[in-house]
């Protein structure tokens, strides 16, 4: 058996064990949570490979490969196991270890600590998903538009120096206002998510500068596709408590999910999707900034999670039409 054929088997049989212990162990329902737990990573964050895709096409096979093995371990124990804990026990001042064994041994009171944490989680993760999307949109350079009545007059805007995270600033802090009783913890988290953004662009940005960086750079942007992967995660994260409150299940769950979710990024880039289907990078960014104002929304009212996944499919079955009809 060659190296390539075993490294594909090795994760499919592994996801084959992991499902059999559950249901020997837990029980059939418990196997159907999991599945379910899977469906909901993968739709929620299908338009996050797409994007992903085009952050990994500038990567060396090298850190292409580390986003799949380095990056799964981070995405599985530190996204989706670890981080939630952090910002409940951050939310709570409460000692981040306690908080990881509430999570294994009192699932339920570690659930409604995580649901109390919601604001900060979804200003987080909104307004990075937002800087994101203005990323993409507010671009001079960019020539090909899908939705050109709103992109080619939003492309212009992008000489204005920093019109981004201007916006991002002047939203946030709009957001905040309108809910007094969660002001700092929204404006705190949202401030955190466009900064975080800003930062992590301008050492890319920095690194793309020196041609002698080519390691640091693909460090970074590993390090970047991590955090765009948090980001998307969280609400899935949350989501999944509505399903079941054992940690390992949707843990297991959600990082199975999340390494075909990987495997898609990788698919995309090797076979040149993005190239083919000229609209579907856009249609993506258009979910991700669906998504952004679904977890704003959020912080005002109850947006379901088949809302949620809708709304990325919607975006992406529209553009991926768009594209095979120009390449017609």
């Amino acid at each position: 058996m060659n190296r390539t054929l075993f490294m594909h088997l090795l994760p499919l049989s592994l996801a084959g064990v992991l499902f059999a212990w559950i249901g020997l162990s837990l029980g059939i329902m418990a196997l159907g949570t999991a599945v379910l737990l899977v469906v909901l990573e993968v739709t929620l964050s299908f338009d996050n490979a797409v994007v992903n895709a085009g952050v990994l096409k500038h990567m060396t096979p090298l850190w292409q490969r580390r986003f799949l093995t380095w990056g799964i371990l981070i995405a599985v124990f530190g996204t989706r196991a670890i981080l939630p804990v952090l910002i409940v026990a951050a939310s709570a001042w409460a000692n981040p270890f306690a908080i990881a064994w509430m999570a294994l041994f009192d699932p339920v009171q570690y659930a409604s600590l995580l649901a109390d944490a919601h604001y900060s989680i979804h200003a987080f993760g909104g307004m990075f998903l937002v800087m994101v999307a203005f990323k993409y949109f507010f671009n001079e350079d960019k020539k090909l538009h899908w939705i050109q009545v709103i992109e080619q007059r939003v492309s212009r805007l992008g000489n204005i120096q920093a019109i981004e995270s201007i916006l991002a600033t002047v939203i946030v802090v709009a957001i905040a206002l309108a809910s007094p009783a969660h002001l700092q913890s929204v404006l705190v988290s949202g401030l955190i998510g466009i900064a975080l953004f800003a930062a992590m662009q301008s050492i890319i940005h920095w690194l793309e500068a020196d041609s002698r960086a080519s390691i640091a750079g693909g460090l970074v942007l590993f390090m970047y596709l991590n955090v765009l992967d948090a980001a998307f995660s969280l609400d899935s994260v949350i989501g999944a408590f509505a399903l079941s409150t054992n940690i390992v299940l949707i843990v297991v769950g959600l990082g199975i999910g999340a390494y075909f979710v990987r495997r898609l990024t990788l698919y995309l880039v090797h076979h040149g999707t993005l190239d083919d289907l000229i609209y579907i990078e856009h249609g993506a960014h258009w979910a991700i900034l669906g998504l952004a104002v679904a977890m704003l929304a959020g912080l005002f009212i109850e947006v379901p999670q088949p809302i949620t996944g809708f709304i990325g499919f919607a975006f992406l079955a529209l553009a991926y039409l768009s594209s095979r009809r120009a390449l017609r």
